[in-house]
């Protein structure tokens, strides 16, 4: 297996179809299995996101930059990336979206969700923390999550802010492959697939590559126990 090209969304590993997206075929097993046992308890799990392959993640990345597509901050205010420079500009970006080559979507093992039986057939979903929190129509769900995934074998990587990548209760993860994919994926690999691809500010994100590595690659919250 060439670990490189699919750890860093260049191979496509083994997929089905999940509705409109794809999974890997264990992690789309797991899944299933929590949408009927999530049914039993009146939600309707359904993926915002699933599989994304480098070239996919490239088009997000180069569209947040060049401001054809929102950038959120913590606070879920959008961003006007023209007022920044540097590698704020690039934080910005990243506080949401993964680096091309740095998705854990590349892996198939991970996923976004959210509960099609608390909103109309109609809404659209943002994929914003308000939306899993307090009054929100997915709070109860996120709840549900952090109680019943890891039966199935998900996790949330991304379950509080820890100085990387935003907190995303809508993120799950398949911790039985996710585990050693994140095991085997190298920073000599993500500089290989970044220095072979078209990215708006490329030198900069090769200079900040180590640190753009550690703090949102390598830093995620692991599964409770």
């Amino acid at each position: 297996m060439d670990w490189s090209l699919l750890l860093t969304g260049r191979l496509r590993p083994d997929l089905v179809d999940v509705g409109a997206m794809q999974l890997e075929l264990q992690t789309a097993a797991a899944f299933r299995q929590m949408q009927i046992g999530a049914a039993k308890d009146g939600f309707d799990i359904q993926l915002v996101s699933g599989y994304r392959d480098f070239e996919r993640q490239a088009a997000i990345w180069r569209a947040k930059l060049n401001g054809s597509r929102a950038v959120y901050d913590a606070r879920q205010q959008r961003v006007d990336l023209s007022k920044l420079a540097g590698f704020a500009k690039l934080e910005a970006v990243l506080l949401y979206s993964a680096l091309p080559g740095a998705s854990r979507h590349h892996w198939g093992t991970d996923l976004d969700v959210y509960d099609a039986a608390a909103v109309s057939n109609d809404y659209q979903v943002q994929l914003l923390e308000h939306e899993y929190q307090a009054q929100g129509p997915f709070a109860a769900l996120s709840d549900w999550l952090l109680t019943h995934a890891r039966k199935y074998g998900f996790f949330l990587p991304y379950r509080q802010y820890r100085g990387g990548v935003a907190a995303e209760p809508w993120h799950l993860s398949y911790q039985p492959l996710a585990k050693l994919y994140q095991q085997h994926f190298s920073l000599p690999m993500l500089q290989q697939a970044v220095e072979s691809a078209d990215l708006p500010e490329q030198p900069l994100i090769l200079q900040q590559l180590p640190v753009i590595f550690e703090r949102y690659v390598k830093t995620i919250c692991e599964p409770r126990k």
